[in-house]
């Protein structure tokens, strides 16, 4: 127990007078507090510290008195509610509500309205819990205190029996380890989609002036946000924006606007930046926003029309796809063409310049520490649900398409299919993700996204709020999610706890999106005719 822990006891507690003349070693302290209008006490050796209630994230199929997951130094530490347990009324949260951290093999944090006083009691003067009847089921008490702390009658509140009959599977867990790494099925799964798709082209689709662009996957390192600090570089030409720092190295920044000659665009919400990679060169570059994941055929895909290619700087579009009858136009970026063109070669000589007027040494350091970082990491699409993230494997992730404006419904569908759309020519199912893991109903947004998953060989769609962005995540920072329930613990059995950034997000294991007895279901809806 540290200093500082105690410290923040004292401040919280009035240490009655029986502690501190305490000379009888069998003596024993509690820790007592107030939920709703019942005073509790905890014995004080489970007790870790206590502290404010933090802002917590919302977990998806994990028991109703869970109000979430929080970061507790560098640990994720889950933030359960008292009042739900009991039963009481709920009421916000005030000043001198608190969370007791109690260790029972893993941390919790039990939210209380007040903590009283840490009160030392000596042995004979516990009494049993046998005559009592109150609001409280007594089979979660451990025993009574009578006249302590100006209290009639304090009940000393078990919270291992609590966490047993609440909490079956921490318990469970307390007993066993909790699988952290991505199954075997996933990995089988994606070699067969590999098998299957060879014909296939995976593209980032983006837009810039409201024209559709897109970059084969396999060369777009990330997708992240613009930051709010971009170092300018002076005397640098007008298409490098500067550069910023990504895991301790420097990504110069060039304006694809400004690289096709148009109008520049301040950057907003929307605006990303995509990581393009060629070897070990990377650049990040602006796009006013990213559209979809595409999974297209390689007979939509042809050359662009020698009236209309360029040489030099206009070189870029290698390759045009159309889709949707050729209504829908994607012209498709080449890396290495993108790489040889005067925008990012400056932008490239910048960072090198900068490099060279640092110390060289330090820099090979550091690029030795990026080679082994990026061995040990892992690349996940972003998504939102409500306020909260998740990610998925980036090879999970089939394509994104946007949701149409409706959804055919199929009578005898499954209870949780919301209706099914016409991907190319092939039934897709939709699940809207929001009420498959307990949030509540939206109407439908222009920020809505469906991701496409091959789950044991059916393709589905999964409605989310909107996909955020393509993430390289430190295999470091990914540790077990709490195991709060059997079917929570399998989708989301790990977190990416990101300190730094003040993010938990949730990592969802893609081949348990839909139970094994539901595919089923799933198959028979993909065998009718789509709809028209």
């Amino acid at each position: 127990m540290t200093t500082e822990t105690l410290e923040q006891r004292m401040e919280l507690t009035k240490v009655e007078d029986s502690v501190v003349k305490d000379t009888d070693s069998d003596i024993r302290q509690f820790v007592t507090f107030i939920v709703g209008k019942e005073v509790f006490a905890v014995d004080m050796e489970p007790v870790q510290e206590i502290i404010r209630v933090p802002h917590v994230v919302r977990v998806p199929l994990a028991p109703e008195t869970l109000e979430g997951l929080a970061n507790l130094r560098g640990n994720v530490l889950p933030i359960i509610s008292l009042r739900k347990i009991f039963g009481f009324q709920e009421r916000e949260y005030d000043d001198a509500t608190r969370a007791v951290v109690i260790k029972q093999g893993q941390p919790l944090g039990f939210v209380v309205d007040k903590v009283s006083s840490v009160v030392g009691i000596e042995p004979e003067n516990i009494e049993d819990v046998g005559s009592i009847k109150g609001t409280v089921d007594t089979d979660l008490l451990s025993g009574l205190l009578k006249n302590v702390g100006g209290h009639a009658m304090i009940m000393i509140l078990d919270f291992s029996k609590l966490i047993i009959r609440e909490f079956k599977d921490i318990a469970e867990l307390n007993c066993s380890a909790s699988p952290v790494g991505i199954s075997s099925d996933y990995g089988n799964e994606a070699a067969e989609m590999e098998e299957t798709v060879s014909d296939e082209l995976q593209l980032v689709s983006f837009v810039v002036a409201e024209q559709e662009y897109a970059i084969a996957i396999e060369d777009v390192q990330e997708i992240v946000q613009v930051p709010d600090h971009i170092v300018q570089v002076p005397n640098s030409e007008s298409h490098v924006l500067g550069i910023m720092t990504l895991r301790n190295r420097l990504l110069p920044l060039v304006s694809l606007r400004c690289m096709f000659g148009l109008p520049a665009l301040k950057a907003d919400e929307h605006s990303r930046i995509v990581v393009v990679s060629l070897g070990t060169a990377s650049v990040g570059v602006v796009m006013d926003s990213v559209n979809e994941v595409l999974r297209v055929g390689k007979a939509y895909v042809e050359n662009m029309p020698g009236l209309f290619a360029r040489d030099g700087d206009l070189s870029d579009i290698s390759e045009i796809c159309r889709l949707d009858g050729g209504a829908r136009l994607v012209s498709i970026i080449s890396a290495g063409n993108m790489f040889r063109h005067t925008a990012v070669k400056e932008a490239l000589n910048t960072v090198d310049q900068l490099r060279e007027n640092e110390n060289m040494s330090n820099n090979e350091i550091i690029e030795n520490q990026e080679t082994e970082i990026i061995e040990d990491e892992e690349q996940v699409v972003v998504f939102r649900l409500d306020k909260e993230e998740f990610g998925v494997p980036i090879g999970s992730v089939q394509e994104i398409v946007r949701v149409p404006d409706s959804l055919t419904h199929v009578p005898k569908a499954p209870a949780f299919v919301e209706g099914v759309i016409n991907l190319r020519g092939s039934v897709l199912p939709v699940v809207d993700q929001r009420l498959r893991l307990g949030f509540s109903a939206v109407e439908r947004n222009d920020r809505q996204r469906i991701m496409v998953f091959l789950l044991d060989g059916i393709r589905t769609g999964f409605i989310v709020d909107s996909v955020s962005e393509v993430l390289k995540i430190s295999k470091n920072t990914i540790e077990p999610s709490p195991h709060l329930s059997n079917e929570q613990a399998q989708l989301i059995s790990r977190v990416a706890n990101l300190e730094k950034q003040k993010r938990l997000i949730q990592l969802i294991e893609p081949t348990r999106l839909i139970e094994s007895r539901d595919l089923k279901g799933l198959e028979e809806l993909t065998k009718q005719d789509g709809p028209q």
